[in-house]
């Protein structure tokens, strides 16, 4: 055992500690919730000098504030799952699902895809690269399962900074009155093109380096011994299949089960969809892949390659069975969220607006774009919407960029790298690719907390030196 012991590199070593103490440690991600609550009730009256009664209400009102994003989320989880189960597809996972042939090759293989899809699509990303993992898991021997899901997480770290994120494309439109100017103080009356944000230095940077250091960080944490992987038998991430129906069987159904076995009807639907994202792109001045659209695609697919009703009935069976912890604890995220942002009567004084002016009171011209991403990540464990997170720190942090002197499309990207950030150790959005690996939230967690501090320093280079 010393042996096989001395054979560990140091990041594998410490990786291992980190899951080990995640393992133990960190509760479930429905308790993490409870605690992030209560931590933030009691911060909140002690910061803003608000009552009890005052953050209760902030809370019980706030409670619901994500019901449309919940929905959102859940049938993220839903439809891509829905689409991974139906046949042509699956075909087509179990293919690339073949292409590794080492365990090393697997997680980086898993790293990259989901990185480069993220970038392109967070919503897309987040379930194309869980799904991919478990593919590899059924095929791949001696891989350790934990590692494979956390490095398909892992590719969602810098969704921000890709195509899709929030904040980069809210300033790439000429803002209007209203919430597009008061996300930003009242600074930014001029649209902030892409090249200022997504292809400044600065991003390329982040992105393109992460790109190529990840892959080798995750790489990097496999043990190399076999008594050290923690595998999974191939039969427990079986999904349950519809069956072939034959001709006789249909001739002995009654007449709704001939109905539910027709494929017109899918095809139907599928052409009725097919027909409306064609219009939906066309008519577009520039490409926007937002997440309804998104689920959009993926569900008009799955009604399309699943050919019947019942098989997409089925799927849909089976695939929502992992969208518990999206339904009970997206609540009380909405309820930290508005505790967070809930201001005192008197002073207008918050507890996300006290944290982000400590790190503009002790930040300089050079340092105030990082330690603006530093508070970033903080508010991100309380406020994990990125929307929800650029209207309490835009306000904050771009009057003090512009008075201080500093770029503000660089002060937004840094408020969208630390939102993203910091969710590599916040359970909040690897609830769907958890549901779909059949994982809980420590079982990743102490894999990502390397890439936690790995991103970080990338992040922190990027906005330091450029």
């Amino acid at each position: 055992m010393a042996k096989a012991a001395s054979k560990k590199g140091a990041l594998e070593r410490i990786s291992g500690g980190a899951a080990a103490f995640m393992q133990k440690f960190l509760p479930d991600a429905f308790l993490f919730a409870v605690v992030l609550t209560v931590i933030v009730f009691v911060f909140g009256m002690i910061a803003t000098g608000q009552g009890p009664l005052d953050m209760l209400n902030h809370w019980g009102k706030g409670v619901w504030g994500l019901l449309a994003f919940s929905m959102q989320m859940v049938l993220v989880l839903v439809t891509g799952h829905v689409l991974a189960l139906a046949p042509p597809f699956k075909k087509l996972l179990v293919k690339l699902a073949g292409i590794p042939k080492t365990p090393f090759q697997g997680i980086a293989l898993v790293t990259i895809v989901s990185y480069v899809a993220c970038i392109l699509n967070w919503g897309f990303g987040l379930v194309i690269g869980a799904i991919y993992a478990k593919e590899i898991a059924k095929k791949l021997k001696g891989i350790d399962y934990r590692l494979l899901i956390a490095s398909a997480y892992a590719g969602f770290v810098w969704w921000h900074a890709g195509f899709s994120g929030s904040i980069p494309l809210s300033i790439a439109t000429q803002p209007a009155a209203g919430a597009a100017i008061a996300n930003t103080g009242g600074t930014m009356t001029q649209a902030a093109a892409i090249t200022q944000t997504l292809f400044s230095p600065t991003n390329l940077f982040i992105v393109l380096v992460s790109l190529i250091v990840l892959p080798i960080v995750t790489t990097m944490m496999h043990p190399k011994n076999e008594e050290d992987v923690i595998s999974i038998d191939p039969s427990l991430l079986a999904e349950e299949e519809t069956p072939k129906v034959t001709k006789e069987q249909i001739a002995a159904m009654s007449p709704a089960e001939k109905l539910e076995n027709l494929p017109i009807i899918n095809l139907v639907l599928g052409a009725m969809g097919v027909v409306y994202i064609v219009l939906y792109f066309s008519g577009l001045a520039s490409f926007n892949l937002d997440l309804n659209i998104v689920n959009f695609i993926f569900l008009i697919a799955g009604v399309i390659l699943h050919w019947t009703p019942r098989s997409l009935l089925n799927a849909v069976g089976e695939a929502a069975k992992g969208a518990g912890g999206i339904v009970l604890q997206f609540p009380l995220y909405a309820g930290i969220q508005a505790m967070m942002v809930g201001a005192n009567a008197v002073t207008g004084v918050s507890l996300a607006s006290v944290i982000s002016t400590f790190f503009v009171n002790i930040a300089t011209v050079k340092t105030f774009p990082f330690f603006t991403f530093i508070s970033a990540g903080i508010v991100n464990f309380f406020v994990p919407s990125g929307g929800g997170q650029w209207a309490v720190q835009g306000p904050v942090m771009l009057p003090a960029a512009q008075e201080l002197g500093v770029e503000l499309p660089k002060v937004a990207m840094a408020i969208a790298y630390g939102d993203s950030w910091t969710n590599m150790i916040q359970p909040f959005w690897a609830l769907p690719a958890l549901g779909i690996a059949k994982l809980g939230a420590r079982d990743i967690m102490g894999y990502t907390l390397i890439v936690l501090v790995v991103t970080g320093i990338i992040a922190g280079a990027g906005l330091l030196l450029f």
